[in-house]
């Protein structure tokens, strides 16, 4: 007797599970199916989520210093802050058996409701203290008159390694927000060191700062500043509202960074280099926005926007210091992609050890399963959990070399040109951004457990749908992949890319367009469930990335090598002259995608500065396939495609 490969078992189990639904048959509502029927339909196995349950903002974040474990929290089921652990940010643990809480609302600060947080690695006795926001007055909203002292902030310290931070026998120590002013929200504390403060404020070099998140009425959103100078963390002095922008305003047009919108949330402030986290490095900020695109009237269900902004720490003749942004882009496009919350992970980690990783900034952003309760008739009891964290990304000061000169450089957007920008031959320039990366031993592990095939090279030219030589056995994979155009590209409507998760029936489509530079995910038929069940999104998504003019190598004595274009062309000889230099010394950026499927989890990040992410969820079993697209405007030339077919399990303790 033959027994069945792992790969029979998991489309067995894929076609008719153990509940007993049918994944070659069409789809019923699926808010008719029994409680828990589809808990393993669309579940993620590489991602950060509970046992069960619902996870919602990640916080309290922390690598220990006695341990050398980095500690990932998050807010579950509305109770409290749960936790995982790992070693190697592949594997994780539950710090609390069954994913039980490290805190819990119900103190005489937080009577209500326990918020976001962080923590000071060595804070009291030299133990991880966390400073959270602790709530005695609901509901909150931007949208609301606020009560004042409805969210306080507060201190609690772990004695046993992280499975319980024990609150402090005492009020809460920053228990009001600044006097006389009408603010929109006052919590998700941030702890933070930063070099540029130090020296702006006159501080010592290990003092620790505060940014609480929130806005001010008919004013616009902000940040909140604090320091503290006491050894007992008890005693944290208001230094102003460091960055403040006017309501439902833009970066330059918007067309980079979405809308700063009415109110913030999850803000981090943080201090990068181009190797990772450095306390002189150049101050960033990640933030949530509620608001953006809100409409007139704003409403609560009003649009969420997860942002990044870079700029300089000033302090004018008899002013507060301040932040100035210089540039502002998106940390996710995901519409579903929000309240980011990151932590130093330093090179004295276990995990920075085995992979011989600097100090370093890694940052987790929550996607929502329901688009923040938006999305009616979403099948939440029949899926039994709900909402996951996206994968670990290392943040970084990213450079560009060897930029053209010219004018898709010049604009207030989510790049700048850097100091020391004169760049390579014929006056090119460097530019500098946000880098967004998989972190390395994620990364490692993702394509190092799997299958890997290399698919052939192509250049695409017509309008067609091309089958992949191998598409994925499962809905766990990811796809790498270089797509070039000619500069001649800019003038054309060309969409090129791939479609994933594909049969028949179901596909989605994941293409560059030219029209408005943006990477576009199309969903509208992602899922044949979403006929049946209107809970299940199928809004298209996208996000702005540029690609860049690029000056092709050049000799010593600065003279074009004679390099063509990669088919032998000259494309675009007579556009983006620079400074002198031949237009035929020009290329275009290549885009350089990698795309990971978790089940129903898709992330698609771009030249170590882009990620979109949203949810894919197929019906079919059989929705499986690649494929290549284009739709037959220009062309593009695809080459270093990478197929790894399998993910590995993050959770080797759970039992589910």
């Amino acid at each position: 007797m033959q027994l069945p490969s792992a790969v029979d078992l998991l489309f067995a189990r894929q076609v008719i599970d153990g509940t007993g639904v049918d994944y070659t048959a069409p789809p019923p509502d699926l808010t008719t199916l029994p409680a828990n029927s589809l808990w393993a339909t669309w579940r993620p196995e590489i991602h950060v989520l509970p046992p069960n349950g619902q996870i919602g903002d990640p916080c309290a974040h922390y690598n220990d210093p006695a341990t050398g474990l980095f500690h990932v929290g998050f807010l579950h089921n509305g109770t409290g802050i749960a936790a995982v652990y790992t070693d190697d940010l592949v594997t994780y643990r539950d710090v609390n058996p069954n994913g039980d809480y490290i805190i819990v609302a119900g103190g005489p600060n937080d009577p209500l409701a326990v918020f976001d947080g962080s923590v000071i690695p060595s804070g009291i006795d030299d133990l991880p203290t966390l400073l959270y926001t602790s709530v005695s007055s609901l509901p909150i909203h931007w949208t609301l008159p606020y009560t004042p002292g409805s969210e306080s902030q507060s201190l609690a310290v772990t004695h046993d390694g992280g499975h319980q931070f024990d609150k402090l026998a005492r009020p809460p120590v920053i228990p009001l927000p600044p006097a006389e002013l009408d603010v929109t929200a006052f919590r998700d504390p941030y702890v933070f060191q930063n070099g540029a403060l130090d020296e702006a404020v006159d501080s010592a070099s290990d003092t620790w700062y505060a940014a609480i998140s929130g806005g001010v009425h008919s004013v616009g959103p902000g940040m909140f500043l604090y320091r503290n100078e006491d050894p007992s963390y008890e005693n944290w002095e208001y230094l102003g509202e460091w960055w403040q922008e006017p309501e439902n305003s833009t970066w330059g047009d918007g067309t980079w960074a979405k809308r700063f919108g009415y109110n913030f949330e999850t803000g981090n402030v943080l201090s990068l280099d181009e190797n990772g986290y450095n306390v002189h490095g150049d101050t960033f900020a990640t933030f949530g926005v509620e608001g953006a695109y809100a409409p007139i009237q704003p409403s609560v269900t009003s649009m969420h926007a997860m942002l990044w902004a870079a700029g300089d720490v000033s302090v004018e003749d008899g002013g507060n210091v301040t932040f100035t942004p210089n540039m502002v882009g998106a940390l996710d496009w995901g519409g579903a992609a929000y309240a980011a919350a990151g932590k130093v992970l330093p090179s004295t980690s276990q995990a920075s050890q085995k992979s011989g990783a600097p100090d370093r900034f890694v940052s987790f952003i929550w996607l929502t399963g329901d688009e923040f309760g938006a999305a009616a008739g979403f099948p939440a009891a029949q899926q039994g959990w709900q909402n996951t964290l996206l994968l670990p990304r290392e943040l970084t000061l990213h450079t560009i070399p060897n930029v053209v000169d010219n004018e898709l450089v010049h604009e207030t957007a989510s790049w700048r040109v850097a100091e020391d920008g004169s760049d390579g031959c014929c006056g090119g320039i460097k530019l500098e951004t946000l880098g967004i990366d998989i972190a390395r031993e994620t990364y490692n592990a993702i394509v190092s457990s799997s299958n890997t095939f290399d698919e052939p090279s192509r250049e695409l030219t017509e309008e067609g749908i091309i089958p992949f030589e191998h598409s994925p056995t499962s809905r766990f994979f990811a796809l790498e992949a270089k797509i070039a155009f000619p500069l001649s590209a800019r003038d054309s409507g060309v969409q090129s890319g791939f479609q994933i998760l594909a049969s028949d029936l179901e596909w989605t489509t994941i293409y560059y367009q030219f029209s408005n530079e943006s990477i576009v995910i199309d969903r509208s038929h992602t899922s044949a469930a979403s006929e049946t069940t209107p809970g299940l999104g199928t809004a298209t998504e996208s996000g702005r990335i540029r690609l860049f003019d690029l000056l092709r190598e050049c000799r010593d004595d600065g003279h074009h090598d004679g390099q063509t274009g990669k088919d032998g062309d000259d494309h675009g000889k007579e556009q983006h002259g620079n400074n002198g230099c031949p237009s035929e010394n020009h290329e275009m950026e290549t885009l350089d995608l990698t795309i990971v499927v978790d089940n129903s989890v898709l992330e698609v990040y771009a030249n170590s500065r882009f990620v979109v992410s949203t949810w894919v969820r197929p019906w079919y079993s059989n929705s499986t396939e690649i494929r290549f697209f284009h739709n037959g405007q220009g062309e593009a030339g695809f080459s270093d495609i990478k197929l790894h077919d399998g993910l590995y399990d993050a959770y080797p303790d759970r039992t589910d």
